[in-house]
């Protein structure tokens, strides 16, 4: 449903006045601490938009081409966190029309996406995947591990495109681990991660048509289901930052289903693009000093690490199996390893009337 600005303003009021009463009673209570503890004064969950604007400067003849516009229907978003660049996550719910499952979808877009240089042009997409279960929140949404602000940095610095960052929830539910598959008898997380995240992001956003501009990072039990994805549909996703991660299925709901597990393994898809010889895939692994693993993904690199199956491994000093060691580690090299591999936004040439009249300095 769409939220109109006279809607969101009558909403604005209306928690202003709310805000205003108990703030009220909190200050004649003492209890200054109760409005930071209860984020009396934010304006999270009002609707908000990304890009909207742009649909009046980039009319369908003039699309680039590579360049998908937003094809909708467009999602209803509610702010979940405003940086303090002015950027902003939001949050909607997905209804899976492939799927069938429906789930929680968070999305952060750089500065970038919202000048109105870029407002013809293609952003790269980055699905980023939580550890653990995944559910009912994906982590990454929040602003406390530094992913949106590592992204942003490394913009700033030349060290890293402007990604949108979509999380999306990894599971179902808090019973077990899916591994982003379509395990017999089982909510259809392979289809939602692949298929229909991919085509809310479509509906939704200025994308790149070739999947050059798709990528995945995960950690954990998220780098699993993102090594997976890159390798499993090669055609539509080219890279992945894959942190901590197995490097074959492990949930015990593949019980009695070992061919559908098979062909969700890691291992068994690269054996396949090697033999297949492409499309070329691009694998950055990171591990931490401070955690186990590190053999395993060394294993995978010398076994799988050749031909179109590109790897490297970002080995973090004293990091530790948690999200924090891993945005630092994509700091570290990561994050300009994958935007080497994939396609840039490319803003709009300044017409030469513009730069005429531009003062001297």
């Amino acid at each position: 449903m769409e939220h109109t600005p006279q809607q969101g303003r009558k909403r604005s009021k209306r928690r202003l006045a709310a805000v205003s009463g108990a703030l009220a009673l909190t200050l004649v209570a003492g209890g200054g601490f109760a409005v930071w503890k209860f984020d009396l004064l934010s304006d999270n969950g009002e609707p908000i938009s990304f890009g909207r604007g742009h649909a009046k400067e980039a009319p369908v003849t003039a699309v680039r081409p590579g360049v998908r516009m937003p094809t909708g229907p467009a999602a209803s978003f509610v702010r979940s966190s405003r940086l303090p660049d002015g950027t902003e996550i939001g949050k909607t719910t997905l209804v899976g029309a492939k799927s069938g499952f429906t789930g929680d979808v968070w999305v952060w877009v750089p500065k970038e996406y919202e000048d109105p240089r870029y407002a013809r042009s293609a952003f790269p997409v980055l699905i980023s995947l939580p550890g653990g279960r995944g559910y009912p929140k994906n982590y990454w949404m929040g602003t406390g591990l530094g992913l949106q602000k590592a992204v942003s940095d490394g913009v700033a610095a030349g060290t890293s495109l402007p990604f949108i960052l979509v999380m999306p929830v990894l599971n179902p539910d808090k019973k077990f681990y899916y591994d982003g598959s379509d395990i017999p008898g089982q909510p259809k997380m392979g289809t939602w991660m692949a298929e229909d995240v991919p085509d809310f992001v479509k509906a939704n956003f200025r994308t790149f048509t070739s999947r050059d501009g798709w990528a995945f990072m995960g950690s954990s039990s998220g780098g699993f289901v993102a090594l997976k994805q890159v390798m499993k549909y090669p055609g539509r996703f080219k890279a992945v930052i894959a942190s901590g991660p197995e490097t074959a299925p492990d949930s015990p709901l593949w019980k009695g289903h070992r061919a559908e597990m098979e062909a969700n393994d890691p291992e068994r898809l690269a054996e396949s693009l090697i033999r297949d010889k492409g499309p070329d895939v691009y694998v950055a692994f990171q591990i931490g000093t401070k955690e186990t693993g590190r053999e395993k993904l060394e294993r995978f690199m010398r076994l799988y690490g050749n031909g179109p199956v590109h790897t490297r491994l970002q080995v973090i000093e004293d990091g530790e199996h948690n999200g924090k060691s891993y945005v630092r580690g994509m700091r570290e090299g990561s994050l300009e390893w994958i935007s080497e591999v994939l396609l840039a936004p490319t803003p709009d040439p300044v017409p030469e009337h513009s730069r005429d009249s531009a003062p001297d300095v």
